[in-house]
């Protein structure tokens, strides 16, 4: 399996934004990165979609970096040749503390989709299927101990492709490619067995299933148990004290 993190040096993208699958996850990135705390809360303004508040960052720069990415996955999503979507929240050491990790699965084959052919389902559905993701995804602190603060915590776009699967060519000769070998510790398959696993949401619409899971990496985990452990000393010390 190829994983594959986004290029911050690309700079020319594809005009067309299709698929509520993609836009689906691009609404969540923006939240996860608000209800995380990755960056200040007055970096966002509150909206709604799918009848349900959800977060947007007003920085033009991270925007571009989101949307550019999820436009670069939505033309491997059209191949069918994606299995993962990881938004990797890391330390200021790179390396991994959360792992959000969307699996897509088209159910439609994908060369019926090349070919053009439209796939229509209720628009109402749809938003009830995705209503009820993005709600799960707000209350995701109450599933997760808080973030380590230790200096700047950042984020990246790991998309990573099913067996045998590699990325389409860059569409302009001249650019760079949009995708470029992922760290390994930041994919799935890099994770410590000691990493935990939450189950967030899944939703089958028929035509694209969709779930989401947030895994707690081992990195993490011993941060905040040596902080547990030193606040515990401390508390110890002042009562004898």
């Amino acid at each position: 399996m190829s994983s594959l993190t986004y290029n911050l040096g690309t700079r020319r993208f594809p005009t067309m934004l299709s698929g509520s699958r993609s836009y689906t996850v691009e609404v969540a990135i923006h939240t996860i990165l608000y209800v995380r705390q990755v960056y200040p809360a007055d970096l966002f303004v509150r909206r709604k979609k799918y009848e349900t508040p959800v977060y947007q960052s007003r920085h033009p720069g991270l925007n571009e970096y989101i949307t550019g990415a999820v436009r670069a996955m939505n033309d491997e999503l059209a191949l069918g040749s994606v299995e993962k979507v990881v938004v990797v929240i890391k330390d200021k050491d790179e390396v991994a503390l959360e792992r959000f990790i969307f699996s897509i699965q088209n159910m439609i084959a994908s060369r019926v989709i090349q070919q053009g052919h439209k796939v229509l389902w209720p628009t109402t559905s749809l938003g009830q299927y995705f209503r009820s993701f993005m709600v799960k995804l707000n209350m995701i602190e109450s599933q997760l101990a808080e973030l380590p603060r230790d200096g700047e915590n950042t984020f990246a776009i790991v998309m990573e492709l099913r067996e045998g699967e590699a990325p389409s060519t860059t569409p302009h000769k001249d650019d760079p490619p949009p995708w470029i070998p992922a760290t390994t510790q930041h994919t799935t398959s890099g994770a410590s067995e000691k990493a935990e696993l939450h189950m967030v949401r899944a939703v089958d619409t028929g035509v694209v299933n969709l779930s989401l899971a947030v895994q707690e990496s081992a990195h993490k985990l011993r941060i905040l148990a040596e902080l547990n452990s030193s606040t515990n000393v401390e508390q110890i010390q002042v009562q004898e004290s």
